[in-house]
């Protein structure tokens, strides 16, 4: 079963950026979309950006054009590097495959972006 750590998380300014890590952990990682969710509290949670195996990407309106996913397969680990952040964006951050594994499912990270 996949198990994911993510990190990178903190609070910054508004115009300011952060870079959030997931760990990945199992063989499966590299034929995986992956994904990056957010949950505000009392929100349902939602997916900001994913990546395919092959490295093409989407993202969700909220976020894109400020926002990049990457991945390094070799290291079992996908970024989010978030630019531009506004107070809208104060989340819990999640990585995960894309559909989610209910299971999966790590402590997420915290990104707060004072005004």
């Amino acid at each position: 079963q996949v198990q994911f750590v993510e990190s990178g998380g903190g609070l910054v300014q508004a115009g300011g950026s952060l870079r959030l890590s997931c760990a990945a952990s199992g063989s499966m990682f590299r034929i995986s979309t992956m994904g990056w969710y957010r949950q505000a509290p009392g929100n349902q949670r939602e997916l900001v950006a994913h990546i395919r195996p092959g490295g093409t990407t989407d993202y969700a309106d909220s976020v894109k054009g400020r926002v990049t996913i990457s991945r390094d397969n070799p290291k079992n680990t996908v970024y989010l590097q978030m630019n531009s952040l506004k107070p809208e964006d104060t989340h819990v951050y999640y990585c995960n495959i894309v559909p989610p594994s209910s299971t999966s499912w790590g402590q997420g990270t915290q990104v707060t972006v004072s005004s």
